[in-house]
């Protein structure tokens, strides 16, 4: 049986995209968000020689020496053509705009940042204090409680598995088994632990944690004491009625009982760092914003906030040893490397601030009403629309947006906020997701506690206004906003 061998030569037209080190630096640097990218850049000062951070003074000589050389000598001609190939080696793309004018970059100034000026306030942490953290608080009592030592290891065991709510979250046996004691001997310092301050941590469950409250208070009310113990699940859904029925007590009697229940505290641990807490701090104090809108007049400008970010130059030391005769083939390569890579960060740290001012503007153009008039006037909005309004590709759009606040005269909003699905009114117009969710909250907040609204009417009273949707959007957009259904929100006198 005889084999054939033939070679064949076929032509194949492939498209590959090819993202250099350089590029792929500069599309990370779009969606850091302002504090991440202060620690990449004090990382390249560390490892790069040759970044420099400028000081006030050196204004006309900084990162217009990352793109330029003075006029070329026979000293600075070699330095000169390093420069010049780094700035035309690399591909452009959407996510670096345009090229830099480094000559007028640093002499022109331009508003990129909040005007600088004397500030006689303290700073923030001048006035923030330690906060206590609830086993720190517990072990502080249980340092001064009189245990023995055995009583004193159960409690730091318990306590140790406490959640940030308060609760126990280990069962007894375990930690019977781990101290080693007996289960009697750790569930009577478990409830010992319960008395302490706030009271009721160290509970199980939340029947245990209200009774011990009423306990310790001093509250004698046997209603609520029962509902506490058999129908806490009616009570979270203000079934007045049926614990009426079943304990054959008026409404009146139970909604006193409610009251009651209700002044104790569900989450004993919530008065101490937990997770809403440390939720909100990140909301209201570490959140800087990354562009400020400031209106003069009727206009409005963008002004990106740049305070504590460093500026960049390249060092002038470098020249001396690329024009070094004595300097080897390798100490002068590793310097064209490191002058590349820092003309590079100067150029696509420009250009990041570049693009999210351009996109904010353009955000701005789209969304006046809501600068003018508030969240209630939202349009509808999708990266596209803003990608074609400044002519760069949708993906860029989202990676500027990602992690980026703005200040408004109505608050601090991620840049995300301000994109909505639009939603068909009765005239034919949109209207924006997050515009709906701000009437619903507003309908909610003006109607009779005693008689709440469910989601079909209030889906009826936003048709009457023009808004044609669903219940169950309703029920998602409400509960996207953390408002209880109409039967947990219904008040009894």
């Amino acid at each position: 049986m005889a084999l054939s061998l033939e070679l064949k030569l076929n032509l194949r037209l492939t498209q590959q995209l090819v993202m250099t080190p350089q590029l792929q630096q500069a599309i990370k640097l779009l969606q850091l968000s302002r504090l991440e990218l202060q620690n990449t850049i004090q990382q390249e000062l560390v490892e790069n020689p040759i970044l420099e951070e400028a000081a006030e003074d050196d204004a006309g000589e900084s990162e217009e020496s990352a793109g330029r050389e003075e006029a070329p000598s026979e000293e600075s001609e070699e330095a000169a053509a390093v420069a010049a190939e780094a700035q035309t080696s690399e591909p452009s793309t959407d996510e670096l705009v345009s090229d830099v004018d480094w000559e007028n970059y640093m002499e022109s100034r331009p508003l990129t940042s909040r005007a600088q000026g004397p500030d006689d306030r303290a700073p923030l942490e001048a006035n923030l204090t330690p906060s206590v953290s609830l086993s720190d608080h517990l072990l502080w009592q249980l340092g001064l409680s009189d245990l023995s030592d055995l009583e004193r290891e159960i409690g730091m065991l318990i306590i140790g598995n406490l959640n940030e709510d308060g609760y126990l979250q280990e069962k007894v046996d375990a930690i019977a088994e781990q101290a080693p004691a007996e289960v009697a001997h750790v569930e009577a310092i478990r409830r010992k632990l319960q008395e302490f301050d706030p009271v009721g941590v160290a509970s199980l469950d939340l029947s245990d944690c209200l009774l011990v409250q009423m306990r310790v208070l001093g509250v004698d009310h046997p209603l609520a004491t029962k509902i506490v113990r058999e129908h806490l699940d009616l009570l979270q859904r203000k079934d007045y009625r049926g614990i009426a029925r079943v304990e054959d007590v008026s409404i009146e009697e139970v909604a006193q009982a409610a009251r009651l229940i209700g002044s104790f505290e569900p989450r004993p641990g919530r008065q101490f760092v937990d997770e809403e807490v440390i939720a909100g701090l990140k909301e209201l104090i570490y959140i800087t914003p990354d562009i400020y809108i400031q209106k003069v007049g009727d206009e409005y400008h963008v002004v990106l906030n740049e305070d504590g970010l460093p500026r960049l130059k390249v060092s002038n030391a470098y020249r001396s040893v690329l024009r070094g005769i004595d300097q080897s083939k390798e100490t002068k390569e590793y310097v064209r490397e490191k002058l590349r890579a820092a003309q590079w960060l100067i150029k696509s740290i420009h250009q990041r601030q570049r693009t999210i001012s351009k996109v904010m503007e353009s955000i701005l153009r789209f969304q006046r009403p809501f600068f003018d008039r508030g969240p209630e006037y939202l349009r509808p909005l999708n990266l596209r629309d803003v990608a074609d309004d400044i002519e760069m590709h949708e993906s860029t759009v989202s990676r500027v947006t990602t992690n980026k606040y703005v200040q408004t005269p109505h608050g601090v909003f991620e840049l995300k906020f301000f994109f909505n699905a639009s939603i068909r009114t009765s005239d034919g117009d949109g209207i924006a997701s997050e515009s709906v969710k701000e009437k619903i909250a507003k309908i909610i907040k003006a109607e009779d506690p005693h008689m709440p609204l469910s989601d079909q009417k209030i889906a009826e009273v936003l048709k009457e206004s023009g808004i044609h949707i669903a219940r169950r959007t309703v029920t998602k957009y409400r509960e996207a906003l953390r408002i209880l259904a109409s039967t947990r929100r219904k008040q009894i006198d």
